[in-house]
């Protein structure tokens, strides 16, 4: 039988509880010992205000944008507790940022108009001139329901356009309480081949929990493994050295490029 890629590696996985197990068995069937440690916990934001009101104002909006599963769940609840159906949403376009996001909404029965080819911001606002044309975005109001973490490109860029770009915090990417010692435990008495980010928030609460430079030590003889070039760049701005980066922007791309890594 032949030997599977990761059989034989313990492979660490910091994303957050209810999203690890899909990755962790992607790991699995390529033969790693898993270990889930989520440095990162979806919690509420610190008051529902913004995105309530959004959400009883849906009409002003032309389109509303997803940039994480995490946002489209937090949406959607408030929506159904504001006494409102999917359905509403029949007059918006929609974006998402990627194929998980995009499956969120889907299964919600929502149609999605745009996904960029790469999953990141930039990319977001390139497919949205290359449907609507840059000129026409002009005056176009677009509602961002998202983490108060994200980064500032997607409503920044879309502003320069002309459009106007509403942005709620639906919920926050909270390091998990009393995790630093667990964690630090964890790397000290397990001997990990791989430790892997799905996320900047990951990335930088993980580093934020081994305070700093200890992360740099508790990791150095372990392969570092980034979803994307924005949470490579993260964890480089950390100081942490990234081994492994697939071309596409997913779970499964990211799972194969592990193997691809200890194949070659």
């Amino acid at each position: 039988m032949k030997r599977k890629p990761l059989a034989g590696k313990t492979v660490l996985v910091t994303r957050p509880r209810d999203q690890a197990p899909e990755f962790s068995r992607q790991l699995r069937r390529l033969g790693a010992r898993v270990l889930e440690f989520p440095t990162i916990e979806i919690v509420p934001p610190a008051s529902w205000d913004s995105l309530d009101n959004a959400v009883a104002r849906l009409d002003q909006y032309h389109w509303i944008l997803f940039t994480s599963a995490n946002g489209v769940d937090a949406f959607f609840k408030r929506l159904a507790r504001a006494g409102k159906r999917p359905s509403i949403l029949r007059g918006l376009r929609v974006a998402a940022i990627g194929p998980a996001t995009a499956g969120r909404l889907r299964g919600r029965g929502q149609r999605v108009h745009v996904i960029p080819g790469e999953f990141r911001a930039e990319a977001v606002v390139e497919a949205l001139v290359a449907r609507i044309g840059a000129e026409r975005l002009k005056g176009l109001r677009f509602l961002l329901p998202r983490a108060r973490e994200a980064r500032d490109v997607l409503p920044r860029n879309l502003r320069r356009l002309g459009a106007r770009v509403d942005v709620v915090e639906a919920y926050r990417a909270a390091p998990p309480r009393d995790g630093a010692i667990r964690l630090r435990r964890l790397l000290e008495d397990e001997a990990v081949d791989a430790v892997t980010f799905t996320s900047s928030s990951t990335a930088k609460n993980f580093v934020r929990m081994l305070h700093g430079d200890r992360a740099q030590r508790l990791v150095q003889r372990a392969t570092i493994a980034a979803i994307g070039p924005v949470t490579a760049r993260t964890l480089r701005t950390l100081g942490l050295w990234v081994h492994i980066q697939p071309d596409r922007y997913t779970i499964p791309a990211l799972a194969r490029a592990i193997a691809l890594y200890y194949s070659s």
